[in-house]
């Protein structure tokens, strides 16, 4: 893992043991203060190393702010991360192919199961975009009260690469009894529990691994798939389809699993990103029309504020820069040091212990000869 000895300092932080314990449900949001400059990125990386079947999703105010994580994050993680970048023109068709085929690639990715971190705007979670039935079909989202026989969904889960195994004991297993199927999967925050009346499903719970016994109740759940070779098979055999389904305009936050974890730096700044976006959108729309454009509606590009706002706090949520704070890190911004070397070997003689990055390995070894004394060791 890269920059290990980052994560071992964060995960000695007083509150990464308390976070683990408070890790926030479905519509609820936690505070967390004291993480200055790329901390929140050190934040995710443990987060995804310590829930690895949850994905994370960061919500950038800006595409500046969105590359700032994914380039923080490049140093951090081994793989699994993914950004979903905002349209640069509004309307169905994005003039720039890289823009286009990127924000094809991640969808994939995502519903492929494929990503563990994925890296947004707040503007862009509230673009609606047309997503090929096939990509959809990639999932499978279960609802309470849906009409969905049990041997359909464990059909479903075994083309999806899970294993059926008697008892449900880690990530990628399924099992059924009579008419109770447990299954945890990728993207789920913890194993869930569906039972059926005749063929409509009449509860789904979350149960504990451990114990085996049900908790708390689920109004629905999404499951990302292990393996997709079974799915690419399955399309890859002719088949009569007079009726092809065809594409639905959806958002991001609709594609995403019901227990996504999102992290925001603060609600204001995204808010403010999808309100002005809408506005401008209205505006735009309205010149293209007088020049005789055949243009979309809003709504059909764009989700309405009210509406993306209800979506998006129906997902757990860790906001890293809000005034009201649940969780303190305490962490400070680094001391200044001003091209000082004494005041350099200072920190580097004290405590708590510092670790200087470089940038390449020419630096490195520039700064080891400038600093080279007792209190200086190679970390990498």
């Amino acid at each position: 893992m890269k920059l290990k000895p980052v994560l071992d300092a964060f995960e000695r932080a007083p509150a990464a043991a308390e976070l683990v314990e408070r890790i926030p449900a479905r519509g609820a949001a936690l505070r967390l203060g004291g993480l200055p400059g790329s901390s929140g990125a050190v934040l995710v990386a443990w987060l995804t190393s310590h829930f690895p079947q949850r994905l994370l999703t960061i919500m950038a105010p800006t595409p500046g702010d969105a590359e700032r994580w994914l380039n923080d994050l490049a140093h951090l993680v081994d793989g699994g991360v993914a950004l979903y970048p905002q349209r640069e023109a509004l309307g169905e068709d994005e003039p720039h192919y890289e823009i286009a085929g990127e924000r094809a690639e991640t969808i994939e990715a995502l519903l492929q199961g494929r990503l563990r971190i994925l890296v947004t705007t707040a503007r862009a979670t509230a673009e609606r975009t047309l997503v090929p039935a096939a990509l959809q079909q990639l999932r499978l989202r279960l609802s309470e009260g849906e009409r969905r026989p049990p041997l359909e969904v464990a059909r479903a889960l075994e083309r999806m690469g899970y294993g059926r195994v008697a008892t449900v004991t880690e990530v990628a297993e399924f099992s059924v009894r009579g008419g109770i199927l447990d299954v945890y999967g990728f993207g789920m925050g913890a194993p869930a529990r569906l039972e059926w009346w005749g063929d409509d499903i009449s509860s789904i719970r979350g149960f504990d691994l451990t114990t085996q016994r049900s908790l708390q109740e689920l109004r629905e759940v999404t499951v990302l798939p292990v393996s997709t070779r079974a799915l690419r098979e399955e399309e890859d055999v002719p088949a009569e389809r007079p009726n092809p389904e065809p594409a639905v305009r959806l958002s991001l936050l609709e594609l995403l699993p019901t227990d996504t974890i999102l992290i925001e730096e603060a609600l204001g700044p995204d808010h403010d990103e999808v309100l002005r976006g809408w506005k401008e959108a209205e505006h735009h729309l309205e010149v293209a029309r007088r020049l005789g454009e055949d243009v979309p509606s809003r709504e059909a590009i764009l989700e309405p504020p009210d509406i993306w706002r209800a979506r998006l706090e129906a997902f757990p949520r860790m906001l890293l820069r809000d005034e009201r704070v649940d969780v303190q890190f305490g962490f400070f911004p680094p001391d200044r040091v001003d091209r000082d070397l004494n005041r350099l070997r200072a920190l580097l003689g004290g405590s708590p212990p510092t670790l200087i990055l470089c940038d390449n390995e020419g630096q490195l070894e520039r700064m080891e000869e400038l600093l080279e004394g007792p209190y200086t060791a190679r970390a990498t």
